[in-house]
């Protein structure tokens, strides 16, 4: 439930930046290439399931959600960080480091923002 306006502009910023973060996924799987044998659909099934339970209750601004969220984003953050690392700066590792701390930061500023009002 969103409870103010701001609210609202985080949380349509924190879903562009969670579709982004998916379609960032899902191109860095097929580039530069997947290797000889290996299945593309469990590849995207891995990196995309623990993702694509969040996309209605994200879409709804449920702040419950943007919490597990951030749990399970920080996986991709470290992740991008260990294959910016080794890849030494690819820009595909980079981008979904980039996408996923930007993300977090969003998610968390959403929940400041959307708190309840104390009494």
């Amino acid at each position: 439930m969103l409870r103010n306006p701001k609210a609202l502009i985080t949380a349509r910023i924190a879903l562009a930046l969670y579709l982004a973060t998916i379609i960032a996924l899902v191109v860095t799987t097929f580039s530069p290439g997947p290797e000889e044998g290996v299945s593309i659909i469990m590849i995207l099934a891995v990196k995309l399931l623990p993702l694509v339970g969040f996309i209605v209750p994200v879409y709804r601004g449920n702040s419950r959600a943007y919490i597990w969220l951030s749990f399970v984003i920080i996986f991709y953050f470290t992740q991008g960080v260990v294959s910016a690392w080794l890849s030494e700066g690819a820009i595909g590792p980079v981008i979904t480091t980039v996408l996923t701390f930007l993300l977090f930061t969003v998610a968390m500023i959403h929940l400041k923002v959307n708190r309840p009002e104390t009494a």
